[in-house]
């Protein structure tokens, strides 16, 4: 890998999300969105092949990009450009792609599910569920972990992290030593007084899962998740491999070769906060299960659904407001609920209507957040708005 490049692919965000590299992000009330006309639907698809079309034909634009609409039992997929620039083949539903924080919506479906069965509660404390961290970070609970009012300094951001993934950024670390970069920090501020996306939040959350099942994070997904929503492509990987056929992720710089960095970055160095791999499909059938609550029960998901405004979490359609690792968004086409993901060679996002019964999924193989230059960027934002507009007017 082009070490003068490095910087571009790898500091720019952080460590995953939209906002933050490793990590990517994304209240209540009911949707406001109903089923438009025959002639809305379809201005609002044809809107947005066009976008994807645009955004895979810009300079500094992704090869490929991707959007998936579920209306009820009717799925809808349009693409534009290509998941792998030598075989030159569109993405598909069923392909491979790294999704990056929108693992943090996992880590809150297990985590949630948890409390929903009694062996967590939203109350517990890092204090008492696990040992060896600060004394500062005991008091922190559950709840303000997984809605990022924890005050816990972000790993991703520390300058010793940084330049350790400089290094090499294909080494491993386990959760303990990620955490080791942010323990020696301060609080960034008193817990539970307001919003700020760490990553160190839920590796916190997955070491708790851990404690509280007495098994693997992976194997709490599994049980939590993975099985009962039938998602076989769906893991935490422990490497850089991508099960075939996968979406491979670029860098893109105007005047320089596109670069392939599928494999430059450890997932394992984001862990529970956006080391996951999905496919676009399987994301779409977790999202709409996870945002409708069937993976834990109303009382939960009430607690889920209390938000608070998300504006230093990475960026969505509309106006985002921060859940328990979720994110509303309100567009003009209505609310939706989801995450987002961003993470070198990908953005991912994934949002459904409360009730779960309309769906967006929008991949593209190229980490694209508001903190670059050039029209890609915004070219992408405006998609992610005309792919929910396609899934509630449709």
């Amino acid at each position: 890998m082009d070490h003068r490049r490095r910087p571009a692919v790898f500091a720019a965000v952080g460590l995953v999300t939209v906002a933050c590299l490793l990590s990517s992000c994304s209240t209540a009330g009911t949707s406001s969105a109903v089923a438009g006309s025959g002639t809305a639907a379809a201005t609002a698809t044809a809107a947005l092949g066009t976008a994807l079309r645009q955004l895979t034909h810009l300079a500094g634009g992704p090869p490929g990009a991707l959007a998936l609409v579920q209306i009820g039992d009717r799925v809808h997929v349009q693409t534009s450009g290509v998941a792998d620039l030598a075989s030159r083949r569109p993405i598909a539903p069923g392909d491979t792609i790294r999704i990056a924080s929108i693992s943090k919506a996992f880590n809150g479906a297990v985590a949630l599910a948890l409390v929903s069965d009694g062996r967590l509660s939203l109350g517990d404390t890092i204090g008492a569920r696990l040992h060896g961290l600060p004394s500062a970070w005991g008091p922190v609970t559950l709840d303000q972990l997984l809605q990022h009012t924890s005050g816990l300094p972000d790993y991703t951001k520390s300058p010793a992290f940084l330049a350790a993934l400089q290094a090499n950024p294909e080494a491993s670390m386990t959760p303990t030593q990620l955490l080791s970069y942010a323990v020696g920090e301060p609080l960034v501020f008193p817990p539970g007084t307001r919003y700020d996306y760490s990553d160190t939040d839920n590796i916190v959350v997955g070491l708790m899962i851990e404690a509280a099942t007495g098994t693997s994070y992976q194997s709490a997904i599994t049980t939590s998740v993975t099985a009962p929503l039938g998602l076989t492509r769906t893991l935490l990987p422990t490497g850089t491999a991508l099960a075939p056929p996968f979406v491979r992720g670029y860098a893109v710089d105007p005047g320089h070769p596109t670069e392939d960095v599928t494999t430059a970055l450890n997932p394992v160095l984001a862990w529970a906060s956006g080391g996951m791999v999905s496919t676009p499909s399987e994301l779409n059938t977790f999202m709409r299960a996870y945002v409708r609550g069937a993976l834990f029960d109303a009382p939960t998901r009430a607690d889920q659904l209390r938000f608070v405004p998300g504006s230093s979490g990475p960026p969505g359609p509309g106006t985002n407001a921060a859940g328990l690792a979720l994110y509303r968004y309100e567009t003009p086409c209505g609310t939706v609920y989801g995450h987002t993901g961003n993470y070198p060679g990908y953005t991912v996002f994934a949002a459904s209507t409360p009730d779960g019964s309309r769906s967006t999924v929008v991949v593209v193989n190229e980490q694209l957040n508001d903190k670059q230059p050039g029209p890609a960027w915004p070219a992408l934002r405006r998609l992610l708005g005309l792919a929910v507009c396609a899934a509630t007017h449709g």
